[in-house]
């Protein structure tokens, strides 16, 4: 290969094996690579550079370089963060929430800088883009799984558009799993842990193993891995005194590395996934208080997930350039059931069925040209979306079952260029433009009761009236095509090499589109009527001033950010109460704008301590509203005086590593990691909100060769968190609904409901053991 070729692989690599010293509380950690970092201290790894590809050039390139507010974590430091899944690093980063929607398992709910979505509907277009191997994953569902093998994860805040893509206006997170070596190396790694509070449920093994190596040396390398896992259920069901929240869960990965020439490179890599267990804990909290793990469903509910997928990526050195193409599939089949009313007797139940399949392709070709570091490519991009929804009610609420859903055929194309010209060595100029064009092709039907059918199978109405409700449609066909620019300009002045201040402006798009949950037909129908069978596209421009600092012996690390988002023609979820247990209307609802101030720091005190520190501050308003969304049943002042969905005011934490030496080649890591997060709104109304939490995270490990061993406890704190709160049927409506908690009366931060709610647990105190091998 090529020196150039040389130096990424080298780089990547090495990267990989030194511990990414994210600058947040929690991504610290002590690295040691078995073969050559044995000796390592915790200053020796922070003199490593933090590896990070978000910027797409030729070379990798140190995070404390870019100009880009993003934090980074490698294998190792995922590995010593017990990084189960990425929600598991919601307390890593500021103004970051990585959590997923308690309704349907695996499903993101990711936020950053205030720009989030809290829904489970498969057609609702992300704020937050997530790429697998630079693979665009195109729905939010699926995401937040178990994760095994993993090189690196980076989290970009802010928009992303012109490298990106739409639907990157919060930001990015890139997952790249493990590349296959050129030399032959293991690893085992095997865990167990679970609750040790009284009244939870049972304990969560699991166990993985990984060979890479080379088949043909220089020529061929390969890589392969397996992870089972089995969850026997966290939490205990009050119903029937069972432990609920059981998951079985395997992956099988493969991937091959081939070098046919000097200045080729082929990686491609395939993965099984397999993912089932019960449904959602769901708590009423007209029944049980919001700090409580209390929680009692006659229906358990289920999940089942099954995906393939598949990248390829070529990597070819044309002269000093470098042209790379990303190849992705993805076939994701999901089908869920769950008690919504989250009560003890049958009320509201609902089970969906939902079949993704992507293809996508980006090439991109990077080369300078003197003082201009160039990027150009193309990007293709196409998926089927079917999804099944049906509601059960008792017979006294509603005869029927309620069907419906929708179907979706979804292309996009898009051309992107951007150049960083180095005006002096100083000083960088940055320009960028991306034309993006998609067409989204939809046939709804509406979830109202009707005779058995299938969206999925095509067997269900969308057009004609619905023979059960009289003058009563049953759904639409509808195509439409959007089309837009987003431009980027921005400066870089470097002081020297240890210090950098820059600023950009950025436009960005969130994908229009429609929704499958239609529950009200004439009311959508009277909207439709004026404002269409679709909702808008959300347009986002982003302004970010932000400083870089690292002292020379990289003792002292500072990054500081700040931001203003104005948004427009924003799309909200309106969630509504009804006799159809929920209404889930989506809309462009209203202009807003988000100011914020974000800072990641580390400190280096002696040989064997490292401070770690982070903090972030969002202020966001609505600055016009276009719609009801306080449920008064008008537009006015009380509408603009509601908190943004999914938006703390503060989030901060600090963290502290010790590594102490233990003979000759052993050492004694310990970790600990505090991270505070406000509470915030979770429905539009504010009738549904997320409480603040203080989640203390900690570890302490045995390191002697390749052999690892940890104790590790995670929300050692045991505060109680929720992946939603939407309100239930009113009380007036619906009386069983309600319960003794119950008010009768909406309040926005309420502590008790008006009626029930729908509000999935999460996970409360964690201690857990592991070993890890490498060899």
């Amino acid at each position: 290969m090529p020196s150039n070729t040389n130096k990424v692989v080298r780089a990547f690599s090495g990267g990989l094996s030194a511990l990414a010293l994210a600058a947040t509380g929690a991504g610290v950690a002590h690295a040691q690579d078995a073969a050559q970092n044995e000796e390592q201290s915790a200053i020796d790894v922070l003199n490593a550079d933090i590896i990070v590809t978000a910027t797409k050039k030729k070379n990798v390139e140190n995070v404390q370089d870019v100009p880009v507010a993003i934090t980074a974590f490698n294998a190792q430091s995922l590995q010593a963060l017990q990084v189960r899944d990425i929600q598991t690093l919601t307390y890593s980063a500021p103004n970051v929430s990585l959590d997923q929607v308690g309704t349907s398992r695996g499903t993101a709910n990711f936020s950053i800088r205030g720009l989030g979505v809290n829904s489970s509907i498969p057609s609702i277009d992300p704020t937050v883009g997530v790429f697998v191997d630079g693979v665009y994953i195109g729905v939010n569902n699926g995401l937040v799984f178990d994760v095994f093998d993993l090189g690196s994860v980076e989290v970009a805040r802010g928009p992303q558009g012109i490298l990106y893509g739409r639907n990157t206006t919060g930001g990015a997170v890139l997952i790249n799993t493990g590349d296959p070596t050129p030399d032959l190396r293991g690893n085992f790694r095997v865990f167990y842990e679970g609750p040790v509070d009284s009244g939870r449920g049972s304990g969560n093994f699991a166990a993985q193993a990984v060979v890479s190596g080379p088949l043909i040396r220089d020529v061929l390398n390969f890589k392969v891995g397996g992870y089972v896992n089995n969850d026997e259920g966290y939490f205990k069901n009050l119903f029937d005194g069972k432990d609920f929240g059981k998951a079985q869960t395997q992956i099988l990965r493969g991937a091959l590395e081939f070098l046919p020439t000097d200045g080729i490179r082929m990686v491609a890599k395939a993965e099984y996934f397999n993912s089932e267990g019960d449904g959602p804990a769901g708590q009423n909290h007209g029944l049980y208080k919001r700090d409580t793990f209390d929680f009692a469903i006659d229906n358990g509910g289920f999940y089942k997930n099954r995906t393939w997928f598949a990248t390829h990526k070529t990597e070819i050195d044309v002269g000093d350039g470098k042209i790379t193409n990303i190849f992705g599939f993805r076939d994701y089949d999901a089908s869920t059931g769950g008690d919504i009313d989250a009560k003890p007797v049958f009320i509201f139940h609902s089970n969906s069925l939902f079949k993704q399949r992507q293809y996508s392709d980006e090439i991109r070709y990077n080369n300078r040209f003197g003082a201009l570091d160039f990027t150009a490519g193309g990007f293709w991009f196409t998926q089927d979306l079917r999804y099944d929804e049906l509601r059960f009610f008792p017979t006294f609420i509603s005869p029927l079952t309620q069907i419906g859903g929708g179907r979706q055929d979804h292309d996009v194309l898009g051309l992107f260029a951007s150049g960083d010209f180095d005006v002096t060595d100083q000083l960088t100029l940055t320009a960028g433009i991306r034309w993006s064009k998609e067409t989204k092709d939809v046939a709804v039907t509406y979830i109202r009761p009707r005779s058995n059918c299938s969206v999925v199978a095509g067997t269900c109405p969308t057009s004609g009236v619905n023979p059960l409700i009289p003058n009563e449609n049953n759904g639409f066909k509808d195509k439409r095509t959007w089309e837009n620019w987003s431009p980027k300009l921005g400066f870089q002045y470097r002081f020297n090499g240890d210090a950098q201040v820059y600023g950009n402006w950025t436009r960005g798009f969130r994908s229009g589109g429609y929704n499958f949950r239609i529950t009200n037909a004439r009311a959508f129908e009277a909207v439709a009527a004026t404002r269409g069978l679709s909702f808008d596209e959300e347009q986002v421009d982003s302004f970010e001033l932000g400083t870089k600092f690292q002292t020379p012996d990289r003792k002292l690390t500072l990054n500081l950010a700040a931001f203003r988002t104005e948004v427009g023609n924003m799309q909200r979820e309106v969630n509504e109460g009804s006799a159809a247990g929920v209404a889930q209307s989506i809309f462009n609802t209203a202009d807003a704008r988000i100011t914020g101030i974000e800072g990641e720091g580390r400190f280096a005190v002696g040989k064997n301590f490292l401070l770690t520190a982070n903090f972030g501050y969002i202020d966001a308003k609505y600055t016009n509203v276009l719609f009801d969304i306080s449920s008064d049943g008008v537009v006015n002042d009380a509408d603009k005086a509601l908190d943004l969905p999914r938006t703390p005011k503060w989030t901060y934490g600090f963290g502290v590593l010790g590594d102490f030496p233990v003979g000759e080649g052993n050492a004694i890591v310990a970790r600990a990691n505090f991270q505070h997060r406000d509470r915030f709104a979770y429905t539009d109304n504010n009738f549904g909100w997320i409480t603040s939490s203080d989640n203390l995270d900690a570890s302490i490990s045995y390191k002697t060769g390749g052999l690892t061993f940890t104790v590790y406890g995670r929300n050692l704190l045991d505060q109680v968190q929720h992946g939603g709160d939407t309100q239930l049927g009113t009380a007036a409506q619906i009386p069983v609904f309600g319960g003794p908690l119950s008010t009768g009366v909406d309040r926005p931060f309420a502590d008790n409901p008006k009626a029930g709610t729908f509000s999935p647990l999460v996970r409360g105190r964690v201690l857990g053991v592991e070993l890890n091998a490498d060899f």
